[in-house]
């Protein structure tokens, strides 16, 4: 089935009140609604259009690490066997303290690591304890690893509308 890619004028007020987050509140799409002058359920039903189509990839939380607490927020970073990388991403992005896995190329002789699995912790030993487990898990597959921490929060925003 194909979608529209067109955008009336109620889904570009839709994105724009929405590109910075949706409101956070209980009823976040009624709220919307009201803002716009529209149904909640036209509300969810554009959104869900807006998905299908592709115009815009994804509705979901972005929490602030710092701001609940995990202050020691690190990216593992893992040499493994290209033959088993499929297999072993799937198995480390399992692991619920993972909030993300993806594999990346290497950038030989200076940067042998190919896998990429962030981590959060309270402190440096929690990332290292959680460190640890994807290490485990990788057993002989890893050849080597190491652990870049944030510094400072960068912010990430996607395409935004404007006027």
């Amino acid at each position: 089935m194909t979608h529209s890619t067109h955008i009336d004028a109620i889904d570009r007020r839709l994105i724009k009140a929405t590109q910075g987050g949706l409101p956070l509140v209980s009823r976040p799409y009624h709220a919307l609604a009201e803002q716009l002058g529209l149904d909640s359920a036209e509300v969810q039903s554009r959104l869900q259009h807006l998905l299908d189509a592709g115009i815009i990839r994804r509705i979901g939380a972005v929490p602030n690490h710092y701001a609940i607490g995990y202050t020691a927020n690190g990216m593992s970073v893992w040499d493994v066997d290209d033959a088993t990388i499929d297999a072993l991403g799937q198995a480390v992005g399992q692991l619920d303290f993972v909030t993300h896995c993806y594999q990346r190329p290497r950038r030989l002789p200076a940067w042998p690591y190919n896998l990429f699995a962030m981590v959060h912790g309270r402190d440096r030993a929690e990332v290292a304890e959680k460190v640890a487990q994807i290490e485990a898990l990788l057993g002989a597959a890893c050849r080597q690893h190491d652990v870049l921490y944030s510094s400072r929060i960068l912010k990430k925003t996607g395409l935004r509308l404007t006027d």
